[in-house]
C-alpha cells in the first residue's frame, strides 16, 4: 500500500470534494470547518493540480501503481482532477458577473480585462509590483501597534490619485494590514493610485465602537496626508474584508458623525464609495452597530460576495443591499461571485485578477462622473 501516495491524494480529494459541494453552516459564523477545508484549493486550484499530477508522476516511477490500492488511489486522482476543473470553471465568469453588475446598477461600461495568465498559474502568491514602495507602520492614532497604517504609492510618486483605504477581516479579534488585499492594493499603487492598509483596535481588550473610531481616524488621517504621498484626498474610497467591509460601510453611511470622532470632530470622513468585500453586516454592538441601523443616502456602494461564503453568509449582503437600494440614490453595485469562498483575496487568482480590474475602473467612473465641485472637499 503507497500510503503517501494514499493519504496526500485522500487529503486533495477531500479539500476538492468539499469545495465543489460547498456545505454551509445555517447562519454566518466565525469559524466553520468547511471554510478551513476550502480557502486554499479554492482560489488555488491550479496549485492542486500541480501536487496531484507531481504525486502521481512519483507513483508511478516509483512502481506504487502497481498494487490495487495504487490503482484505487489513482483513480481517486483522476475524479480530483475532474473536481478541480470544477473549481476553475466557477472562477471563470467572475468578469462576466462584474460587468453585468456594473452595468445594470451603475450604468458603467466595464470592458474586459486581460487575465494575466503567466501570473496567475505560476506565481499567485506574487503581489508586489515592480516600482511601488510600502511606507510601513505610520501612526494614526495613540493605541500603538493597533493605530499604525502602511501608505503604498509608485516609486516616481505621481501625483493625485485615487486613495483606497482597506481595513482588514478577522471577526474583530484577529487580522493585521498585512494579510488580505495586498494584491490589489500593489497593484492599484502600480496604477498610480495611494493604498493605505490599516490595523485597528480588536476584541477583547476593545469594543465597539472603538474600532469604527479608528476607522474614521484613518480616513481624517488620509485627508491631511494621502497629498504627501501623491493621493487625492478627494476621492477617497473605503474599502474592507469580513468585518473589515463593516468598518467600511459603517464609515460610508456616517459621514462626520461625532459620535464616531471623539477629539476630532471637525475632521471630514465622508468618502467617494464604499467597497465590501465578503463582509460581515450584523450588530457588534448595541442598536446602532451595524450598517443595517445606520441606513441612508450614501454614496456609491460596491458589494463582493461569494456564493460559496461559509463564513459570512451571502444572504445577509444580499438584505443589504436590498435595503440600501430603497434609501440611497446613489448606485448600489452588487456583484455575487459564482463559486467564490470567504477569504478570495489572499492570492492572485482567476477571481481576484478581475476584482481588481473592476475597482480601477471604480474609481475612473468616479473620478470622471462627479465633477470636482461635488467630490469631498480635501
Amino acid at each position: 500500500m503507497p500510503f503517501g501516495y494514499v493519504f496526500s491524494v485522500g487529503l486533495l480529494a477531500f479539500c476538492t470534494a468539499t469545495a465543489v459541494i460547498g456545505p454551509r453552516p445555517a447562519h454566518t459564523t466565525q469559524s466553520y470547518w468547511g471554510f478551513w477545508a476550502t480557502f486554499l484549493i479554492n482560489e488555488l486550484p491550479f496549485l492542486a493540480l500541480y501536487a496531484l499530477a507531481g504525486d502521481s508522476i512519483l507513483a508511478f516511477a516509483q512502481g506504487d501503481l502497481a498494487s490495487p490500492g495504487g490503482l484505487v488511489a489513482l483513480a481517486v486522482a483522476a475524479l480530483t482532477a475532474a473536481g478541480l476543473a470544477v473549481l476553475i470553471r466557477r472562477a471563470l465568469p467572475t468578469g462576466a458577473e462584474l460587468r453585468r453588475a456594473f452595468a445594470d446598477d451603475a450604468g458603467i461600461d466595464l470592458r474586459p480585462a486581460r487575465r494575466p495568465w503567466a501570473h496567475i498559474l505560476l506565481a499567485p502568491f506574487a503581489v508586489r509590483r515592480h516600482g511601488v514602495v510600502r511606507v510601513g507602520n505610520l501612526a494614526y492614532g495613540d493605541a500603538g501597534k493597533r493605530n499604525l497604517l502602511d501608505v503604498y504609492h509608485r516609486r516616481d510618486r505621481p501625483t493625485g490619485g485615487p486613495v483606497l483605504v482597506y481595513f482588514h477581516g478577522g471577526g474583530f479579534r484577529t487580522g493585521h494590514k498585512r494579510w488580505e488585499g495586498r494584491a490589489l492594493l500593489y497593484q492599484l499603487a502600480a496604477q498610480g493610485w495611494v493604498g493605505v492598509s490599516a490595523n485597528y483596535r480588536l476584541a477583547p481588550a476593545h469594543h465597539f465602537p472603538n474600532a469604527h473610531v479608528d476607522a474614521k481616524r484613518v480616513i481624517a488621517w488620509v485627508r491631511s496626508h494621502a497629498a504627501d504621498h501623491g493621493g487625492d484626498p478627494r476621492t477617497v474610497i473605503v474599502s474592507g474584508s469580513s468585518a473589515g467591509a463593516h468598518l467600511a460601510s459603517m464609515v460610508a453611511l456616517t459621514p462626520n458623525d461625532p459620535a464616531f470622532q471623539p477629539g476630532f470632530e471637525s475632521a471630514d470622513t465622508s468618502v467617494a464609495a464604499a467597497i465590501g468585500f465578503y463582509g460581515y453586516y450584523g450588530r457588534v454592538g448595541g442598536p446602532g452597530s451595524s450598517p443595517l441601523d445606520r441606513l441612508r443616502d450614501a454614496p456609491p456602494f460596491l458589494f463582493l460576495h461569494g456564493d460559496k461564503d461559509s463564513s459570512t453568509l451571502v444572504e445577509d449582503t444580499r438584505e443589504l443591499v436590498t435595503r440600501l437600494r430603497e434609501v440611497s440614490t446613489q448606485p448600489v453595485v452588487y456583484a455575487e461571485l459564482p463559486g467564490a469562498q470567504h477569504t478570495f483575496d489572499l492570492f492572485y487568482s482567476v477571481r481576484y485578477s478581475q476584482i481588481i480590474e473592476a475597482v480601477i475602473a471604480l474609481g475612473a467612473w468616479l473620478r470622471t462622473s462627479q465633477p470636482d465641485d461635488d467630490r469631498p472637499a480635501a
